[in-house]
């Protein structure tokens, strides 16, 4: 998951800030947990400022300004299976399951953008499973 295609980078302005509008800004030290896998779904976040990392399976990626994360986890609803720390001061928006669901109802270019970036994933892990079938 070494993309880091930003999702808001493409994203209408307007929605930008109607996410604004629905989300509440949070902050969070370095070394401080966001969440960890098994947790309840219940947000999305986007990062405004800092750097954080994800661990999925002990594979690791960084999030960095404009990167939307825990939105795999709200849109198929579950437990958490990522967790994601802080590496330097993080400041986010949090926006709940369910403000965040009936955002992207009502603007198709996020809900496009992050269908992209979930396909993006998807087709990773497909490659690393090639790639572990193949040796």
């Amino acid at each position: 998951m070494e993309t880091n295609d930003s999702e808001l980078e493409t994203v209408d302005l307007g929605d930008v800030d109607e996410l604004f509008r629905i989300g509440r800004e949070v902050t969070f030290e370095p070394g401080q947990v966001i969440f960890e896998g098994g947790d309840e779904a219940d947000s999305v976040f986007v990062v405004l400022e800092g750097e954080a990392q994800v661990d999925v399976g002990g594979r690791f990626h960084r999030l960095t300004r404009g990167d939307v994360f825990g939105e795999m986890a709200v849109l198929a609803p579950g437990r958490r299976l990522a967790a994601v720390t802080a590496v330097e001061p993080v400041r986010a928006l949090r926006v709940h399951a369910d403000a965040f669901r009936s955002f992207l109802l009502r603007h198709p270019g996020l809900a496009l953008s992050v269908l992209r970036t979930l396909v993006l994933r998807l087709r990773e892990v497909e490659q690393r499973i090639d790639a572990w079938m193949a040796s």
